[in-house]
């Protein structure tokens, strides 16, 4: 690391970006002390992609960053032909860095005649040449066991707790809340980190993107609550939770943090109306100027991703990294 906080990397790294995050991707790049090396990604006329390498990486170690975000299928696809590129190209190793992994909801069989999405990606993912993936807070921890080759799976709670902890949110009148069940660790290990308690809302869900809440367990009343989730898609799980905190558990405040903000549909607009006060969102995801507002913020998790691609080059463990 350099005086300036940043990084070098040696010469024979390299670090590409598709269209996924390519603001996070310069950032990650500018704090190793590199550039995003020159490729470009072009359309046929049938809509088509086609990925043209401008440099050479022969021999060379490949970080591509790439978050599969919407467009889903296209930076997908655009990540695939990339890594084939850097194989068949006589790259050394190639990682894939994907601060957002698609796909990965579809993470098992919920129902008859159900595809494995996530377990079905991990593979072409493998197929196309990755030697490793690098990602963050994937819905599932599970996922890592779909991939033959090593997955570093880092965290962004840190990044979303020291924002509430330089904000003063601390003290016996602050409550982190579960949005569902499956949310608990990630809840749990966030609170941990504020020393404070835990909720969880107990809920039923009817339909993809809709959550029914039927009831909080844990002490909300007259508290400033935050709920914490992996992602924000459409906004209806945060919503709901946000307003069974106020109204059946008696909150004064609430607030809402997550990693992935995909702000798909009306989400921004739901947000607005909604009686959350503010939701803190990682930069894995790109949000476009149309899609923020006064009750969006965020953070950004390039010197973390930056610090693990450096451990990774020097062969040093990244468990400092990884949620315990």
């Amino acid at each position: 690391m350099t005086s300036n906080g940043s990084f070098t990397l040696g010469q024979h790294i390299k670090v590409f970006a598709g269209n996924g995050c390519p603001e996070l991707a310069a950032e990650i790049a500018s704090l190793l002390g590199a550039e995003v090396s020159k490729s470009r990604v072009r359309r046929f006329a049938d809509g088509e992609i086609a990925v043209d390498l401008d440099e050479t990486v022969r021999g060379c170690d490949v970080f591509v960053i790439q978050s599969t975000c919407p467009p889903v299928n296209d930076n997908l696809m655009e990540l695939l032909l990339m890594m084939d590129a850097f194989k068949r190209a006589s790259a050394g190793r190639i990682f894939a860095v994907i601060p957002y992994y698609g796909y990965a909801r579809q993470d098992r069989k919920a129902k008859p005649r159900e595809p494995i999405a996530a377990k079905l990606v991990a593979d072409m993912l493998t197929v196309a040449g990755a030697s490793a993936v690098l990602t963050m807070d994937l819905h599932a921890k599970q996922i890592q066991g779909f991939f033959d080759i090593p997955v570093d799976h880092i965290t962004g709670i840190p990044v979303l707790a020291q924002h509430y902890l330089e904000r003063h949110f601390d003290g016996p009148d602050l409550v982190v809340v579960s949005p569902d069940l499956g949310s608990v660790a990630r809840a749990r290990s966030f609170a941990k980190r504020l020393n404070a308690p835990l909720a969880i809302i107990d809920k039923r869900r009817p339909a993809p993107n809709m959550s029914e809440v039927m009831n909080i367990v844990g002490d909300v009343k007259d508290k400033r609550a935050i709920i914490i989730d992996d992602l924000l898609d459409t906004g209806g799980t945060f919503i709901n939770a946000a307003k069974a905190v106020i109204e059946l558990g008696g909150a004064k405040e609430v607030y809402g943090c997550c990693t992935h903000g995909l702000l798909s549909q009306n989400a921004v607009e739901n947000l607005m109306d909604s009686p959350v006060k503010e939701v803190v969102l990682l930069n894995t995801v790109p949000v476009p100027p149309e899609k923020r507002c006064e009750k969006i913020r965020l953070l950004s998790v390039a010197p973390v991703f930056a610090q693990a691609i450096q451990f990774i080059c020097e062969d040093r463990p990244i468990s400092k990294l990884v949620e315990v």
